[in-house]
């Protein structure tokens, strides 16, 4: 059966690595809801499917499970009262290690079919996902699922690709011969073996949790490694589907489940430091804050350690053809999710004495102001309003609005409570923007939520400097700019080159600075504080598996 799988989804694969290689627009899992897509009645099978799931445990056996956990509330404002198997962190680790000793012997084809056919049936059920991340993240529904399934998907599969590509490399045996003059050559056979590093940790994040997830877990488990997923409290239920599909598929094939593992915990607890730091486990993978980041980075030193942590992204704007182009662009990237997004901008340095635009000078105030109107605009209806903003995951990020509200800097738009039409207990905020200087050090932290800082600056060189000195200093996953002068560009790309950040340039029209496209956009740089990995490249994959060699005279 594994080997069919790999057949079955073999030209999906070719085309993904020809997609990794072009870096081209594609992608295999429509992004779009329609009926066209996935079949007229799938938007009401996938919210019957959710609704099921709601007020009982959740159907998944686990080995050497000890009660239950689960405490789950949607950020719209009712609690979904599923619970989970609890599973201790010493019985998780060992059922992997029992799992591994005949999963690492079934070779890179067998784990890469594996892996595709697990996507291929959680594409089947991306309705079904988008309303467990609406309900758990607080994502708008479009958003819960495009980025909660189809952009989560790709971005799995882009990890498998990569993987596959890496192991495709090693050939299984070579016949080595040394001419040796007038005597015989010395022969020898050589065989190599992909070697898997054995148990790998994925931990999840409570924004994104399968977007953010999946990379980590297909990379792990395409190269042979056994996987525990370890969910945010708040944030289970996504991945908890994702880990029932995938413990169905290796059962298909002929394996034990416990391949692929759910460790469900209470908030608060410490089943995440327990598992980092067991010698058993070789791979991690991490989504939050600095600080869980840093201590993983610092004291699991036996695993891989992959972190996205946090940043403070950045925009600089020098000059404008299209103004109003312009703050529509970054409203937009203020209001999507709220801001509860790792790529989306805080500090927008402007020149305190304002910009070019083709209609002429406009002052530093006029500048903050349209972005205020534009955003203003934006939520002004909140019927359509919160499609965009969705809701806010808990409520740290309420309270951070209000000490943002507290520093007493002048308000250019202040974030607004709104009704949702549909969920009227949703926790829904507009976003706060602030004017201040750049002197301001409030400005180099993350203030991760709906805030953001327009930032005076003495010049447009004073503000690649203070940009390339914050993701240095402080990381980044995003950073844009927006310029008519080439030779401004020009700068703008090399400190974003010394920096190690991803640049968007003068984007107005339909992409946004905190979007990213699988097998197109590298998801992060690896090369500055903010994150220690790309999601996905050949380093990503390439350190999750070792190759042994066999030789002998022939």
């Amino acid at each position: 059966m594994s080997s069919e799988f790999f057949e079955r989804h073999q030209p999906v694969l070719e085309r993904a690595l020809a997609a990794a290689a072009d870096r081209g627009y594609w992608s295999p899992f429509a992004e779009s809801p329609s009926p066209r897509n996935y079949g007229e009645t799938a938007n009401e099978d996938g919210r019957a499917a959710f609704e099921a799931l709601r007020g009982k445990p959740f159907p998944l056996e686990l080995s050497g499970a000890d009660g239950t956990v689960g405490a789950e509330q949607s950020p719209y404002g009712f609690a979904l009262d599923i619970t989970y198997p609890r599973v201790p962190p010493a019985v998780l680790v060992q059922s992997a290690a029992q799992a591994f000793e005949s999963w690492r012997r079934a070779g890179p084809r067998t784990w890469v079919g594996v892996s595709l056919e697990i996507l291929a049936r959680v594409n089947r059920r991306s309705f079904e996902i988008a309303h467990a991340v609406q309900h758990t993240t607080g994502q708008g529904f479009m958003m819960a699922f495009q980025a909660g399934g189809p952009h989560a998907q790709d971005r799995g599969l882009e990890a498998v690709t990569y993987a596959w590509q890496e192991m495709a490399r090693i050939p299984d045996v070579a016949l080595w011969e040394k001419p040796q003059g007038k005597n015989d050559p010395i022969k020898m056979e050589k065989r190599f073996t992909v070697v898997p590093r054995g148990t790998a940790l994925v931990i999840g994040c409570s924004t994104f949790p399968t977007w953010n997830g999946y990379p980590g877990l297909f990379a792990s488990l395409a190269t042979g490694n056994v996987v525990i997923v370890k969910p945010h409290p708040s944030a289970i239920l996504p991945l908890a589907i994702t880990v029932q599909v995938a413990r169905e598929v290796l059962a298909e094939a002929g394996f034990d489940p416990n391949v692929v593992q759910l460790a469900a915990h209470a908030a608060g607890d410490d089943t995440a430091q327990q598992l980092a730091q067991d010698p058993s486990v070789k791979i991690i993978d991490f989504t939050g804050s600095s600080a869980n980041g840093n201590w993983l980075e610092q004291n699991a030193r036996q695993a891989q350690v992959y972190t996205e942590k946090a940043g403070v992204n950045q925009i600089i704007i020098d000059s404008a053809e299209d103004l109003k182009g312009v703050v529509r662009n970054l409203a937009f990237s203020l209001a999507l999710y709220s801001g509860q997004m790792c790529t989306a901008p805080q500090n927008i340095y402007v020149p305190r004495d304002g910009i070019k635009t083709a209609e002429g000078h406009v002052s530093f105030d006029d500048v903050a102001a349209a972005l205020g109107t534009a955003v203003g605009k934006l939520c002004a209806d909140p019927a359509k309003a919160v499609e965009l903003t969705g809701a806010i995951q808990n409520e740290g990020i309420v309270q951070r609005i209000e000490q943002a509200r507290a520093l007493g800097l002048p308000v250019v738009v202040d974030s607004q409570s709104l009704a949702h039409p549909q969920f009227e207990n949703a926790r829904v905020h507009t976003p706060l923007v602030l004017r201040t200087d750049a002197s301001n050090p409030d400005i180099s932290k993350e203030w991760f939520g709906p805030i953001a800082f327009v930032v005076a600056t003495d010049s447009t060189a004073h503000s690649i400097e203070l940009a390339r000195n914050s993701v240095i200093q402080h990381g980044a996953l995003s950073f844009g700019a927006y310029t008519t002068d080439d030779d401004v560009a020009a700068r703008i790309q090399d400190a974003a080159e010394v920096s190690g950040v991803a640049l968007s340039l003068n984007l107005t029209g339909g992409v946004f600075v905190n979007q990213t496209a699988a097998f197109s956009d590298f998801h992060g740089t690896g090369a500055n504080p903010a994150a220690n990995a790309a999601l996905s490249d050949s380093a990503f994959v390439s350190n999750r598996f070792r190759v042994v060699q066999t030789r002998r005279h022939v």
